[in-house]
């Protein structure tokens, strides 16, 4: 199915790996060159316009042009680290913070949602005087070492951690017991891996979760499973940490950022990847008696975290996505997305559940046997890349289709990428 490769495209390939060594990975299995990029669409060096239904980092669309124009005035002007005086930094914290709930009004910039989390680890290590983590069984927050140590969704050559407990997270999509069973098993060892952190000397620094549980494939928890769940944790002594750095700036829908979704207020809140619409960009954002702290016992600083440019790329994102009313529209056109998915699952045996919410959702594959449909799903993927969509899958199985576009993603957008989707599927 896939078009003849042109020949510069080898040639690029080779360069890569040469440079970048054979382990860094692409998707398909023919790499796609893009060249360029506009809205919800990317153009390839063969022509084609692909629809964009997969990368949530452009999240005010690509090349936006009041990111764009933001980023290259500062840089004409000024940019410099935050040891100095300067308005951008200032102006988007509170901007940022405004966004919260009234305790969480302290922000540390950093560069990347790795370095948040680290960071994030790091103060709630120093606060609880414990190291235990808590994560859940399929997750992936980021490439530092100690982040590593606690990686459950990814090869990593670093051994699991002995001070970090893996959690299955209940998910009513997958389980048809009742869900008030399925609740109390699921406390019940949460409550067991926190006894285990204390009994081996750990104690309880963190719990860290990404609220729509993203990677581990668009899980849906029964009621009251987190807010029960940051209870036994704060019990045993430990924070609570929500990396928003997929669920977060309105993808959601319904809410802008992701834990808002359970009731819970965490003591620190990590992103990236979508803050600076592909300028690096993260950040964490706490209480002041954590920040102060953490402030009294460390001299903590970062060189490129808060630049002017970074500043004021993260004030033009957060403009763009509360004055277009970006948010609303994930709620509005994730629901029509719904709604069609679940019609084309009705007429579709392979298809086990839809998945997820607002502007990041998904289709999970199973066989006639109830068995993952792995291979099936990756034919997927890649019939809906010669059709000119891109998606891409995710979950222990690789058996659920992520699908995450930029959050200027409209209902015309929804339509073509469903009528590709049934036409891929179709064809199985």
């Amino acid at each position: 199915m896939n078009a003849v490769k042109p020949q510069g495209e080898s040639a690029l390939l080779t360069r890569r790996r040469a440079t970048l060594g054979p382990h860094s990975p692409t998707f398909y299995d023919e790499p796609l060159h893009l060249i360029s990029g506009k809205g919800v669409w990317l153009r390839g060096s063969d022509g084609v316009d692909y629809l964009d239904a997969y990368n949530n980092v452009p999240h005010v669309g690509h090349c936006n042009p009041v990111v764009v124009k933001a980023i290259a005035e500062q840089a004409g002007r000024l940019n410099i680290h935050t040891r100095y005086l300067s308005v951008p930094v200032v102006e988007y914290a509170e901007a940022l913070l405004a966004t919260f709930a009234p305790h969480l009004d302290k922000v540390l910039f950093t560069n990347s949602g790795s370095e948040a989390n680290e960071l994030a680890l790091r103060m709630a290590r120093q606060h609880t005087g414990g190291t235990g983590v808590l994560v859940t069984d399929y997750s992936y927050h980021g490439n530092t070492t100690s982040l590593a140590e606690l990686t459950t969704g990814l090869r990593v050559k670093e051994p699991f951690g002995s001070h970090v407990r893996a959690l299955r997270i209940p998910d009513l999509d997958s389980d048809s017991r009742p869900e008030e069973v399925v609740l109390a098993e699921a406390l019940a060892e949460a409550e067991a891996a926190l006894a285990s952190l204390q009994a081996a000397g750990h104690g309880v620094s963190a719990l860290l979760f990404d609220p729509l549980f993203s990677t581990e494939g668009l899980l849906r928890p029964p009621a009251g499973y987190i807010a029960s769940l940051t209870d036994l944790v704060r019990s045993a002594g430990g924070l609570i940490i929500a990396d928003e750095v997929q669920s977060g700036l309105g993808r959601a829908g319904s809410h802008f950022w992701g834990h808002e979704l359970y009731g819970i207020a965490p003591e620190l809140v990590t992103m990236g990847k979508p803050l600076g619409n592909g300028h690096p960009l993260g950040g964490v954002v706490t209480t002041s008696d954590l920040l102060d702290e953490f402030g009294a016992a460390n001299l903590y600083f970062n060189t490129f975290a808060g630049n002017p440019v970074s500043a004021v790329a993260g004030l033009a994102v957060l403009r763009e996505t509360i004055g277009r009313g970006l948010q609303r529209g994930a709620q509005e056109v994730g629901g029509y997305a719904r709604d069609l998915l679940e019609k084309l699952a009705a007429r579709q045996p392979l298809v086990k559940s839809v998945r997820g919410t607002g502007l990041f959702f998904g289709l999970e594959f199973a066989d006639e046997t109830g068995r993952p449909a792995t291979a099936q799903t990756k034919q997927i993927v890649e019939a809906m890349r010669c059709k000119g969509v891109l998606i891409s899958k995710i979950g222990p199985h690789e058996n659920v289709l992520k699908i995450r576009p930029p959050l200027v993603f409209e209902r015309e957008h929804v339509d073509l990428l469903v009528d590709r989707l049934a036409a891929s599927l179709e064809e199985l």
